[in-house]
């Protein structure tokens, strides 16, 4: 049977609680700047934290890239009652020949850290990947030390596979990266 590959150009909208999670657009990237300014929500990333408002809008421009051909698709994260920006979460890559599997990542406005946000949001990202994009496979990164970010993914039925040595270099070092995967039956 042939998947068909998925169709990131039409409503990506997605409903998940009090949340509404919207396809990253320019109009966001205040928000992102906002956001990840705050050296504890870049943290565990792979970016310093940001400080002008072009690189949030060159962070926006490669997620609409990355939909415009089809290899990714990442999403705003609202509180729907008073439209405050949550975070942002989808998938940073999705590969389809030889696999069919996606890589989760998200992030969080430290306003929003420990209150489950994620933890709502992060659920309706995986129907979509597994619906949606037919995705086999789900999988995440975590660099090592991001205990909240590890008891997330375990929560969701992600098991941790094992530590890619090295993987990342970023911040002038390398650093190794915990692999979490999730198939479908």
């Amino acid at each position: 049977m042939i998947i068909p590959d998925p169709d990131l150009a039409g409503d990506l909208r997605l409903s998940a609680g009090p949340f509404e999670l919207t396809p990253l657009e320019r109009a966001d990237a205040p928000d992102i700047l906002a956001e990840f300014s705050d050296p504890r929500v870049v943290e565990w990333m792979d970016i310093e934290p940001l400080r002008i408002i072009e690189e949030a809008e060159a962070i926006v421009d490669w997620a609409l890239g990355q939909r415009a051909l089809g290899a990714g698709a990442r999403w705003a994260i609202r509180e729907r009652a008073s439209g405050a920006f949550v975070g942002t979460c989808g998938f940073n890559r999705i590969v389809l020949e030889r696999g069919r599997r996606g890589e989760i990542a998200y992030d969080l406005n430290v306003a929003w850290q420990g209150r489950g946000a994620m933890s709502v949001a992060l659920p309706a990202v995986i129907d979509f990947g597994r619906l949606r994009l037919a995705l086999h496979r789900l999988e995440a990164l975590v660099t090592p030390g991001n205990h909240r970010s590890c008891a997330l993914l375990e929560r969701h039925g992600f098991v941790r596979e094992g530590v890619l040595a090295g993987y990342g270099f970023w911040k002038g070092r390398h650093f190794d990266q915990i692999i979490y995967g999730l198939t479908s039956p």
